[in-house]
């Protein structure tokens, strides 16, 4: 990670790395997993719209682009509740406020039920749900004593369809969708927003992951045989240019975060629309031979 922008950054801000700065002003939005793909993308264009953006991330070197266009890359880790709690009392000392929390942060361990150990199942759940949880628990309280704010959940295709070897993601997922619903009536009255995204078909580092993901969880076991196939389906898939680039869901995020009335649901990316369609119509068996079709 290139973190060095002799412009912005002293040598002991390298060593306090949730020290905001304050020298521009409009909304104020945090971004976790700001690292990398969709995050990265969603922190770049609403910094360059003119809003105050924290990117979010156990790694701060990755964000360097970022701080060059105004972004202030802060060394997060979802599962970390000291880092969290730090990050947002800095975030508020500096601000007086947090107007959008964009919960980004997330990766998938794909495998056989039989396969994914139990404890990157519970590690899966750790980022993708429980820190989502944990950070908008720091957060909320200070939007509802404004009573204004914007909560903005990055889900999936799989939080509504099922994939093949997609298991523990797509629990992680589902419960997201389960919990913005929960916490969209809970927080409405509050004049709290809460928006969920549904990205599919986005080419970002996630496919590479968790096709190497899969291939490890796989190898040497009965499910060894498709489990392979679907990492090759995968790598292949999000090495080409077929996917939508990250920008793609990023607009959506902005979109969200601009919205006078953001919509509750952003469906974006290759076949999102379809495949939720497909899932929610199709026969079971007949969605289970489809999403079951590699190493038939």
């Amino acid at each position: 990670m290139r973190f060095f922008d002799f412009h912005m950054f002293s040598f002991s801000s390298w060593f306090s790395p949730c020290r905001p700065d304050r020298s521009r002003t409009g909304k104020v939005v945090l971004v976790t997993g700001a690292s990398s793909g969709i995050g990265f993308e969603a922190a770049l264009r609403l910094a360059r719209q003119g809003h105050k953006v924290y990117g979010a991330a156990r790694r701060l070197d990755k964000m360097a682009p970022l701080q060059e266009s105004g972004v202030v890359p802060l060394q997060m880790d979802v599962t970390d509740e000291a880092s969290m709690q730090a990050c947002v009392q800095a975030i508020l000392a500096a601000e007086g406020r947090i107007d959008v929390l964009v919960n980004n942060a997330g990766y998938g361990y794909l495998g056989a039920i039989e396969n994914v150990p139990l404890e990157e199942a519970r590690k899966q759940l750790e980022v993708n749900l429980f820190g989502l949880a944990r950070l908008t628990q720091l957060i909320l309280p200070h939007m509802r004593e404004r009573r204004s704010g914007r909560i903005i959940n990055l889900s999936s295709v799989a939080g509504r369809a099922v994939i093949l070897f997609g298991g523990w993601y797509n629990v992680s997922k589902y419960a997201v969708e389960a919990f913005s619903d929960a916490l969209r009536m809970e927080v409405k009255p509050f004049g709290i927003r809460v928006s969920i995204i549904e990205p599919s078909g986005i080419k970002t580092p996630w496919g590479i992951i968790a096709a190497d993901n899969l291939e490890k969880s796989s190898r040497g076991s009965a499910y060894e045989t498709r489990g392979m196939h679907m990492a090759a389906m995968l790598r292949r898939g999000y090495s080409s240019n077929l996917l939508s680039p990250a920008g793609r869901a990023a607009k959506a995020i902005v979109r969200a975060t601009n919205a006078s009335r953001p919509r509750i649901r952003y469906r974006t990316g290759a076949g999102a629309g379809t495949l939720i369609f497909l899932h929610a119509n199709l026969p079971s068996r007949w969605w289970d031979a489809i999403a079951g079709l590699p190493g038939k």
